[in-house]
């Protein structure tokens, strides 16, 4: 069976997309050469805002006709609120958040004898972590192991706890066990990752923290460097940083989770902190982490918010001094209590404000990126052309280096220059 897999959405969804995609190598099934028809197409949708959800409709859309005479196989956040819609759309097989093993079965079992089949459960009846193969389907570098599914902490512009449900959590043993066999594998960098790692262990009986899992899987994997995904402020304390400090294998690389620089829209937005918070996260890092680079996510033009409130969040980001931000006008997403509140911003305010924020990101970027030059970084190279290998920093910065043979390997490269929007050097 020749397959085609699209994804949309957060990294989760990556790392679901390429389990689903070992489990179908390992039965024996194939990607489709470019220009070559697919048997099946799975979309792994997202539906975290309502452009989101446009996306997973237009890609579903263009796949199905790309691909006449294909089964059409639908699954993600999605599909999970609107299976009925994504069954208009041509989907054969239709699953929401879970179940990715059984989603494989039911796709084999459709191309094979034309058998329809339809999976939508009850999100917050889930109980059970979803165990799937890690790693990455391509390539030695870099891998991905989920370790925590679901998020209650209801913030009221969004809709994924209503499609991922209940806190569930890897328990520490499998992430152990799993990070030394990606290890032995020869993967140099391991990528934790999850709806809300910051809540990971609550729903064990021994109720370990983020830290635990961390400091576990680091002495599990003596050969791979560990990064972390998106990160709430409030898990970052003295004492979280001190540990994770102490292993010595953490990337210098936190994405924290922003959305606004303004106290009352965050306390609209339904978040856990204020700016007073998210700041004593910044200022730890950057003790217990000299050089890391903090980027974060920013919501602009949520409903209620001034223009003093917008000014407001442009000096706390400049305050900050983010590496990078990912900056996202305010998207009403219908089943969310912001849907419903008062002085909903147009269009043209939401996307000025984004605009704006931007404009401040970008100089943050560029300034970040200029007092690497001169640096040191450990860069992990992924690719390589022309005589010149390419990679990541610890800070997540791509950099380019002269060199042969250098994938898959992890080297020091004095900083040169900026290059556009990545570092140049030489490999010492």
């Amino acid at each position: 069976m020749k397959y085609i897999i699209s994804t949309l959405g957060c990294k989760v969804n990556q790392y679901e997309t390429q389990a689903m995609e070992t489990l179908l190598q390992s039965h024996g099934h194939e990607p489709a050469n470019a220009g070559e028809l697919a048997d099946a197409v799975i979309v792994n949708t997202c539906a975290v805002t309502a452009e989101s959800g446009r996306k997973s409709r237009q890609t579903i859309r263009r796949l199905r006709e790309e691909n006449p005479g294909a089964v059409i196989a639908v699954c993600g956040c999605y599909s999970q609120l609107d299976p009925d819609e994504a069954e208009e759309l041509g989907a054969k097989v239709i699953f929401g958040a879970a179940d990715r093993t059984k989603l494989v079965e039911a796709v084999e079992k459709a191309v094979s004898e034309g058998e329809s089949c339809r999976e939508i459960d009850a999100p917050f009846e889930r109980r059970m972590f979803e165990k799937l193969p890690a790693g990455a389907v391509s390539g030695r570098t870099r891998a991905m192991l989920k370790i925590q599914d679901g998020c209650v902490n209801f913030c009221s512009y969004c809709i994924i706890p209503y499609t991922r449900g209940r806190l569930r959590s890897l328990p520490i043993a499998d992430a152990v066990e799993e990070t030394a066999r990606l290890d032995a594998e020869g993967y140099k960098e391991l990528v934790l990752t999850g709806i809300e790692v910051a809540s990971y262990g609550r729903d064990l009986p021994e109720k370990p923290g983020l830290a635990d899992v961390i400091c576990a899987v680091t002495q599990a994997a003596p050969d791979m460097r560990i990064r972390l995904g998106s990160l709430e402020p409030t898990v970052i304390t003295e004492d979280f940083c001190r540990r994770l400090a102490e292993t010595g294998k953490l990337c210098r690389h936190f994405h924290l989770s922003l959305q606004s620089g303004c106290d009352r829209t965050l306390k609209n937005m339904n978040r856990k902190y204020d700016t007073a918070r998210f700041y004593q996260a910044v200022e730890l890092l950057r003790a217990y982490f000299p050089g890391c680079a903090l980027t974060a996510d920013l919501i602009t033009g949520f409903p209620g918010e001034t223009e003093e409130d917008h000014r407001a969040t442009l000096e706390f980001i400049e305050k900050c001094g983010f590496a990078d931000m990912h900056i996202f006008p305010y998207s009403r997403r219908p089943g969310t209590p912001a849907d419903k509140m008062p002085e909903q911003w147009d269009n043209a305010t939401k996307s000025r404000r984004a605009h704006e924020a931007q404009a401040v990101a970008e100089r943050m970027h560029l300034r970040f990126l200029e007092e690497s030059v001169g640096q040191t970084l450990p860069v992990l190279f992924e690719t390589e052309e022309n005589g010149f290998c390419t990679g990541h920093s610890d800070t997540y910065v791509l950099v380019k280096a002269e060199g042969r043979k250098l994938r898959g390997t992890v080297k020091n490269v004095r900083i040169s220059a900026v290059e556009g929007d990545r570092l140049v050097g030489l490999v010492i």
